[in-house]
């Protein structure tokens, strides 16, 4: 499976559907579903797109990371 799509080529994100009981790829630029085989299976609906956007908002808003700054150890053997 390539990671890019053959069309636009956008990166493809692996999407696990419980219904489907499948992973179908999801391209970020044209929107579309394929399978495992490159073969184009259906576009992305509207209440899909706003559903991962909900989401995204939710878990933003609850998640609460301690903003810690990143330095490099010293003396490591």
């Amino acid at each position: 499976m390539p990671l890019f799509c053959k069309q636009c080529e956008g990166r493809r994100y692996p999407i696990y559907k419980e219904s489907d009981k499948g992973t179908l790829w999801l391209c970020n630029k044209c929107q579309n579903y394929t399978d495992s085989e490159d073969v184009i299976i259906r576009e992305q609906t509207e209440q899909e797109r706003t559903n991962v956007k909900a989401k995204a908002d939710e878990f933003e808003k609850t998640s609460n990371f301690p903003a810690e700054k990143l330095s490099r150890r010293k003396g490591v053997n």
